[in-house]
């Protein structure tokens, strides 16, 4: 699968840097950040996009337009916008293409592809949710940065990964068994 994943300037670069982490060998990803989405990257975790550019195939500055991801003619299955900002949200919601991440975002959503928003920024106003419920109308999922604790998570690791799971499945990547699965069988 193709991928997609926009880094924002909202907080959470984290799971940026796991959901890098855990592709696989037939999964690539095309990496886009933000100018805040890098300074939250080194202020949070140390890491610059050079730290991440060995785990994706591709890595865009959010300024350039003129990448090829930023044309429906370029397929790929998913974007995921992790973290995302209120910012972002809103801006897509309204169809502000602005930068590569809004204008990709376009693309998902006029090409019918999927679309995932992770909104780690709370409280939410009420134009907050406005916009998420524009965008699922239109057939984006808006994912609220929210870890699961089923798992019995001991660490802030098992919390991130946890999350990042679910964010794989939800775009059709191969993830773990869900909570209490075993019960299924």
């Amino acid at each position: 699968m193709k991928i997609v994943l926009g880094v924002t300037g909202a907080s959470g670069s984290i799971y940026a840097v796991e959901f890098l982490r855990r592709l696989g060998a037939d999964e690539e990803t095309i990496l886009v950040l933000s100018r805040w989405g890098r300074a939250v990257l080194h202020q949070e975790t140390g890491l610059t996009p050079e730290n991440l550019s060995t785990f994706a195939k591709k890595v865009f500055s959010n300024e350039d337009m003129n990448a090829p991801v930023a044309s429906g003619s370029n397929p790929f299955d998913a974007m995921v916008i992790l973290p995302c900002s209120v910012s972002t949200l809103g801006k897509i919601a309204h169809g502000i293409s602005d930068n590569l991440i809004t204008r990709t975002a376009e693309v998902a959503l006029k090409e019918r592809r999927k679309l995932i928003l992770c909104v780690r920024e709370t409280p939410w106003s009420a134009v907050d949710f406005e916009n998420a419920h524009k965008l699922s109308l239109a057939g984006a999922v808006v994912m609220p940065v929210s870890p699961p604790f089923y798992g019995k998570p001991a660490s802030l690791p098992d919390l991130v990964a946890a999350f990042v799971e679910k964010v794989r499945g939800v775009a059709g990547l191969p993830c773990g068994d869900g909570w209490r699965a075993q019960e299924l069988e």
